[in-house]
């Protein structure tokens, strides 16, 4: 299923997994991000993660970068990037956000990193998900 939104696209790939394609050019705002937390709570009602497709190029306000990702469900977030100024972005995301721990790996959309990703963020979730069983 296919979600247009203001920001891009959102594109639930499976029952926990969410792909979102940013449209080019835009700024995330706070706004933006609560937007997409909201979209994601409507379509998941347990943990879920998100596949981040760079294929656009875009930018994080300050604000946006200091939210993004802590969503409740949200347990995983793969990020696919095409070039260095994506990557520089996730590095400078984790660096922000360290004390918050977030469950985040980068893939290279150049080596076929989309199937890694979704793999990946499966993965993620069964060790969550039997966490939260056990306990």
């Amino acid at each position: 299923m296919k979600i247009t939104t203001s920001f891009g696209l959102i594109n639930i790939i499976s029952t926990d997994i969410a792909e979102i394609i940013v449209d080019e050019g835009l700024e995330v705002t706070l706004e933006i991000v609560e937007e997409y937390d909201a979209i994601l709570a409507q379509n998941f009602s347990g943990n879920y993660a998100v596949l981040i497709n760079k294929i656009n190029s875009y930018r994080y306000a300050f604000e946006a970068l200091l939210t993004i990702g802590s969503a409740e469900n949200q347990k995983a977030a793969a990020i696919i990037s095409y070039g260095v100024e994506s990557e520089q972005q996730t590095i400078d995301l984790k660096a922000l956000r360290r004390i918050d721990n977030l469950n985040i790996k980068e893939f290279s959309g150049l080596n076929l990193g989309r199937a890694s990703a979704i793999k990946w963020l499966n993965e993620q979730l069964t060790v969550v998900n039997s966490s939260e069983t056990v306990t």
